[in-house]
């Protein structure tokens, strides 16, 4: 029994072990790993494009060399790691694109594993092979441009890439099956900054899985920006970020299925030679996303046909093409300016007149038949003073320092009106048809106040220290109202007017015994708000009557005159100062009857002496 027991044992354990050497024996095939799929050559980004789709059959040639850090690993449940499956990547992909129509632009791309290393673990009863030295899918391309074009703001294309499978999958450098790739790409430049964009989607035949997850079909993002440095915006430096994502169940956004990496990089151009390098490093532990990736790129990138002068003529055939010239059969001289002519006499102001017979060497002037002007500048009045520099060219003048006047007659005051016809040459005025005046400062009313200080510059008045009442009689019609410039003046509290205010009210008079015309007068009284409000219209009432029955002494009739009492209904200040309150203790004179508009009053005549006054 015990031998049995041992047999079946060993039988057992036998068993296993077949079973676990023929599961050994089991190898596990690879695919594409390489997440770093360089765009067309011509590109000024490593993985995004810059759209450069110029020219007609304008050619573009250059290697680009790619070092990835642990690609391929997997890991343990507790997300420690397991093994790497590839440990080092070094590829390169030599490569070449072909722009046709200014639009159409086909490339192609061949990625070359030159060096790989990884640890070859056995997974779940697989064994995944070692990676080696192996040639990747070949990638042909192609792209139509549709909207904008290299340098704009925005610049846009379609196009398609086709893998055929020239990889090895045991290598992890190909897929053992055709790809198809469309995507839209965009770009563009604004100032200093650039940028480009690219949505694409791989379909991808493989329906096996990975470790755990099913590989498949992929939607894959690129995006760059960055800005143009040096004079010449031919230094590009700017981050580029590019990932995929399986799109079948189960492994859409799914950790291992979408990687995604950034890379930093730049890119110089001298002539037809583009050079770049870049770092970066994956941000998901997707399949293909390396821990540290290195890249560096040298291209020929045939430029444009420049024209840098713009005369026409390409710098290539263009003697001298910094400067602007014309075409001409030798090439020594095609391109560049023409001979020089022969220098004419010598003429030293450069007017045209030579200097034997310029008559005026040394000043710019017009030809003229008098050779003792001829070459000279025109004046025209003969004030010795040249028209280019004469601010009055027809009129004879004097030498001023001051542009606006040389060669002006004198105008001593500045008024523009010249001092042999100006009345008052040492003060600014202005122009007047009377010869007297003219030139003087005005004064409409002939007070001998001038009217920019004058407060009633159309009715004569005295000159009084009052900026208010400078110029002004002490009373005048204006508008609807007889103004005066002082106030009645009246005992405290009191209708009594006092004596001081007779002269006042004699010009009211006067006023009134003048302009027949005005058929009725209301004379209105008004107080501050100091004491009731009755009081002050009582007040107010009989201060106005007593003003009334003042001018009907006077001899203006009864029946032109009509007195009203506002108290303190109507302030023309604020009662909160004594200032206010004197204001708004007044008397006022409106006119009922308005007559049609006059000329300004004349000059009063001397009022006769008053009639007294009956006491108060």
């Amino acid at each position: 029994m015990r031998f049995v027991r041992l047999a079946s044992c060993l039988g057992a354990a036998l068993t296993c072990a077949l079973l676990t050497s023929t599961a050994a024996a089991q190898d596990k095939s690879g695919f594409t790993l390489n997440r770093f799929d360089p765009s067309d050559r011509g590109s000024e980004w490593f993985m995004a494009d810059s759209l450069d789709l110029r020219g007609h059959l304008r050619p573009a040639l250059g290697i680009v060399g790619d070092w990835a850090h642990k690609p391929l690993v997997v890991y343990n449940a507790d997300d420690t790691e397991h093994a790497a499956i590839v440990q080092e990547q070094i590829l390169i992909h030599p490569g070449g694109s072909l722009v046709l129509w200014d639009r159409v632009r086909a490339g192609l791309d061949l990625p070359i594993a030159l060096y790989q290393t990884g640890d070859g673990p056995v997974l779940n009863g697989a064994h995944y092979p070692q990676p080696g030295t192996a040639v990747g899918d070949l990638r042909l391309t192609g792209d139509v441009r549709l909207l904008g074009q290299y340098g704009d703001v925005f610049n846009s294309a379609v196009g398609l890439g086709l893998y055929l499978p020239t990889g090895s999958r045991d290598d992890y450098t190909g897929d053992g099956n055709v790809r198809f790739a469309p995507r839209a790409t965009v770009s563009g430049d604004i100032g200093l900054f650039t940028y480009s964009g690219r949505l694409g989607f791989i379909y991808r035949p493989l329906t096996e899985r990975f470790d755990t997850n099913k590989l498949g079909s992929e939607l894959t993002l690129t995006a760059a920006a960055g800005v143009r440095l040096l004079d010449d915006k031919n230094l590009v430096i700017g981050p580029e970020l590019f990932g995929s994502t399986v799109t079948n169940d189960g492994s859409f956004f799914e950790k291992r299925t979408s990687p995604l990496e950034w890379l930093i990089g730049a890119h110089y151009t001298k002539d037809e030679l583009r050079v770049g390098g870049g770092i970066g490093s994956g941000l998901t532990r997707g399949w293909g996303s390396p821990s540290f990736r290195m890249v560096a790129s040298v291209e020929w990138v045939p430029g444009m046909d420049k024209d840098s002068d713009g005369d026409g003529i390409l710098d290539r055939e263009d003697a001298c093409p910094q400067v602007k010239g014309i075409r001409t059969n030798n090439p020594k001289t095609n391109g560049c300016p023409p001979p020089a002519p022969p220098p004419p006499p010598s003429d030293r102001d450069g007017d045209g007149i030579p200097d034997l017979t310029d008559a005026c060497p040394d000043v710019p002037g017009v030809a003229n038949q008098d050779p003792a002007k001829n070459g000279c500048p025109p004046d025209r009045d003969g004030d010795g003073i040249y028209d280019k520099d004469d601010a009055c060219p027809d009129t004879p003048g004097v030498k001023s320092d001051d542009p606006a006047k040389n060669g002006c007659p004198a105008d001593r005051d500045g008024d523009g009106i010249p001092d042999n016809v100006d009345a008052c040459p040492d003060v600014k005025g202005v122009y007047s048809d009377d010869p007297k005046k003219n030139g003087c400062p005005p004064d409409r009313d002939g007070d001998t106040i001038l009217d920019d200080v004058d407060a009633c510059p159309d009715v004569p008045g005295p000159a009084d220290p009052d900026p208010k009442k400078n110029g002004c009689p002490l009373a005048r019609v204006e508008g609807n109202q007889i103004k005066i410039t002082e106030q009645v003046k009246f005992k405290t509290n009191s209708s009594d007017i006092l004596r001081e205010s007779d002269p006042l009210l004699t010009a009211v008079a006067t006023i009134l015994r003048d302009h027949p015309e005005i058929q009725k007068i209301r004379v209105e009284g008004h107080t501050d708000n100091r004491g009731p409000a009755g009081y002050n219209k009582q007040l107010s009432d009989k201060r106005a009557a007593s003003v009334v029955k003042w001018l009907t002494t006077f001899g203006i009739d009864k029946k032109r005159l009509v007195s009203k009492g506002w108290g303190l209904e109507h302030p023309i200040e604020s009662n909160d100062s004594e200032e206010g309150r004197q204001a708004n203790r007044r008397v006022e004179f409106h006119i009922e009857d308005v007559p049609a508009p006059t000329t300004p009053a004349p000059k009063p005549a001397p009022a006769p002496a008053p009639k007294p006054a009956p006491k108060k």
